[in-house]
């Protein structure tokens, strides 16, 4: 039976930066009594789309709302397929699913985690009208690559940046290099409003559509309304949803996004720090970054490799002894019952390995010296040097 360790010190797997600032923003909506999307709505939709250089933004209830509507927009629907990685977490192929189409997994890149370009396309058939590729754990994928196997089939992409907000694909920012990009502001996210996300494009007529059935298939929304001088009756010529974000969450986004390039600076310093100190540790392999991307490390993610001492729960339980939270790598969809049961069995080699051999440790913005020294001292006491 192991020993207890001597020295414990409790570190989170992540934690929000929320400011004095974020705590006060929501009260002008709530003295204006308007609470629900309106202005600040507006107001936090122009502002991520200016930052990432987008036309238009479309704030929503989460990311996975996100992403069901910008499906949806594009009419994505039962009979279609829409190709997707399955190293993701669940709620980018749910989103499929809830427009009624079939997931059509595939692999990913070994050294990135993400979309394998060329694999992708292997899998398009007759039936295949988007592909989804995913920024996984805030690095951005090979954009470039997947829009032009799109083109070339006439295919839509919609691009799942959840945790990729601040990123940047040879030179630009992410969100503004697919036909639809789609953001997450959920705690473990870099900017948050709780919950929430966005969907930006530069396709006028599909943010306008995209607007319109996220209240409902509302033909006016309740903010034209309000700022009309006649009165308009609102029309619902087809099904939408409600997955309007509200004017509280906005104007806390706001605040998070003009702090954003500091959060970015800080977690890629502590991640920098992790790069330079944990190649020295048996059985750990840093997160690889290639040239045309940067990263948000919104989580930091290490591979443990063949020759290290302890199985990767065994690892997990050791850190959690010590105070360290952790977590597996990412999760193959394609396992999942709510997969096997309908595609069957479908081998991704790949993904598979990823997934046994990925683990996540504490890294965010606030992240102190001695937390962070804490987690890289318990790595090497429990796995030893190189």
């Amino acid at each position: 039976m192991a020993i207890a360790p001597t020295k414990k010190l409790n570190v989170p797997i992540t934690k929000p930066s929320l400011t004095e600032e974020e705590a006060r923003a929501p009260f002008d909506s709530i003295k204006s009594g308007w609470v629900t999307q309106g202005p600040k709505v507006a107001e936090f939709e122009k502002a991520v789309a200016t930052y990432v250089g987008a036309k238009h933004g479309i704030a929503t209830t989460s990311c996975t709302t996100g992403l069901h509507l910008a499906l949806a927009s594009i009419g994505i629907g039962p009979g279609d397929e829409v190709i997707c990685p399955s190293f993701t977490f669940i709620a980018s192929a749910n989103a499929i699913l809830y427009t009624g189409a079939t997931v059509v997994f595939c692999e990913i890149d070994p050294r990135t985690f993400n979309i394998d370009p060329a694999d992708a396309e292997k899998r398009i058939t007759k039936k295949t009208k988007a592909i989804m590729p995913v920024d996984q754990i805030g690095l951005a994928c090979d954009i470039g690559a997947v829009n032009d196997i799109a083109t070339k089939h006439g295919l839509k992409v919609v691009e799942d940046a959840a945790p990729a907000i601040g990123e940047s694909y040879r030179g630009r920012k992410v969100g503004s290099n697919a036909h639809q990009t789609v953001f997450s502001f959920h705690p473990r996210k870099i900017v948050t409003t709780g919950e929430g996300g966005m969907i930006t494009t530069d396709d006028d007529e599909l943010a306008d559509r995209a607007r319109k059935l996220r209240a409902h298939g509302m033909s006016v929304s309740d903010l034209d309304r309000h700022k009309a001088d006649r009165v308009i009756i609102e029309e619902y010529p087809e099904l939408g949803f409600n997955y309007r974000m509200t004017d509280i969450q906005a104007s806390i986004g706001l605040v998070q996004l003009r702090r954003l390039d500091e959060l970015l600076r800080l977690r890629r310093a502590r991640a920098q720090r992790y790069n330079e100190e944990l190649p020295g540790i048996k059985g750990l392999e840093i997160p690889f970054v290639p040239p045309y991307a940067e990263h948000t490390y919104q989580s930091y993610c290490v591979r443990l490799t063949k020759d290290c001492p302890l199985d990767r729960e065994d690892l997990m339980t050791e850190l959690l002894r010590r105070g360290i939270a952790t977590r597996r790598g990412v999760m193959a969809s394609h396992l999942e019952k709510t997969y096997t049961d309908r595609n069957g069995k479908v081998s991704l080699p790949v993904t598979e390995e990823a997934t046994r051999s990925t683990m996540l440790i504490p890294l965010y913005a606030t992240m102190t010296d001695a937390e962070q020294s804490w987690v890289i001292d318990s790595l090497r006491e429990i796995l030893g040097s190189r």
